[in-house]
């Protein structure tokens, strides 16, 4: 075996790893398979004769790509649209099959991400490095130049936020199907009452329509809102396919071979807490979601490091 052929085959057993790193960083699928390849790159044109753990230095190559897009992202961010849900993870497989497990296991949901785009750059950094990661607290410090302490503070800080804003996910995926459907069914419907019914009382709506259908992009909260809102929604439901987004129960709606929308349900205790849906066309399109295969974790969009040495 070559020398290159060794090194693609090193780094290819650690880049699943390396892009759910970069995807919980970024929330952004071509961009975590951007950094992803660029700690290809860097290893490529590296002596890393001398490294002992070849995956925390992966891992630390990735984690500052991903700063560096964060901090650059921050400075931009007065030009950002008023809503940006981030990219789905789509598949799928259902409750009976085998990869259900490990999609779940896996998977990170759309409301959680959603807060994770609050956090600063480095909280970020350091709360997706530790407590998704179990990244240790001198090694996270070394990337931002903080002591382990201040990096502690800086993940309790984060700590603090996500539990207070994100809720936490029913994990019955048969239970999420069936207040889906009956969401769905109410919508159809058009029986306020019954939206009510499975909504919870604080839920939240965010719908990211991109700059094609900015009119799209809103965010609406309450139970009363949010059906009324779904009301609206009635005429589409017929096209909705059920599907699982980031391991989680979810539809894509398409008519007339074209998708018209992602939606990402979080339900907990029997109730919808968040709905976030995608209805940007220009990103429904790379994501490709008329296709058997739809984007599934692991799957990089980007080409390969053995397209690039062979």
């Amino acid at each position: 075996m070559g020398e290159d052929t060794w090194l693609v085959d090193r780094f290819e057993q650690h880049r699943p790893h390396l892009r759910a790193v970069a995807y919980r960083m970024l929330g952004s699928l071509s961009e975590a398979d951007d950094a992803v390849q660029e700690a290809w790159l860097r290893l490529a044109r590296t002596d890393t004769s001398d490294v002992d753990n070849l995956a925390a230095w992966l891992t630390t190559v990735v984690a500052r790509v991903c700063l560096n897009t964060l901090r650059t992202r921050q400075h931009r961010r007065e030009e950002a649209l008023d809503v940006r849900v981030p990219d789905p993870i789509i598949t799928p497989a259902g409750p009976d099959d085998p990869e259900h497990a490990a999609v779940m296991a896996d998977s990170v949901g759309l409301a959680l991400l959603v807060v994770l785009d609050t956090l600063t750059p480095t909280e970020r950094l350091a709360f997706v490095l530790h407590d998704m990661f179990a990244v240790p607290f001198d090694e996270i410090g070394t990337m931002i130049n903080r002591t382990p302490e201040a990096t502690r503070q800086l993940a309790s800080r984060a700590r603090r936020r996500v539990q207070g804003r994100a809720p936490v996910p029913d994990p019955d995926l048969t239970r999420q199907r069936q207040v889906v459907t009956a969401f769905l069914a109410a919508a159809r419907d058009g029986d306020f009452d019954a939206l009510v019914t499975v909504l919870h009382p604080d839920v939240v709506l965010r719908s990211d329509g991109g700059t094609a259908r900015h009119r799209h992009t809103t965010v609406i909260s309450g139970a009363h809102a949010v059906a009324a809102q779904a009301t609206t929604f009635g005429r589409l439901s017929p096209f909705a396919r059920p599907v699982l987004v980031n391991g989680a129960a979810g539809v894509v709606v398409s008519a007339a071979g074209r998708p018209l929308s992602v939606m990402a349900f979080t339900i907990a205790e029997g109730k919808i807490v968040a709905i976030d849906v995608i209805a940007d066309p220009d990103r429904l399109r790379r994501l490709d979601l008329l296709a058997d295969d739809a984007v599934k974790p692991g799957r990089t969009t980007s080409p390969s490091v053995g397209d690039q040495v062979g």
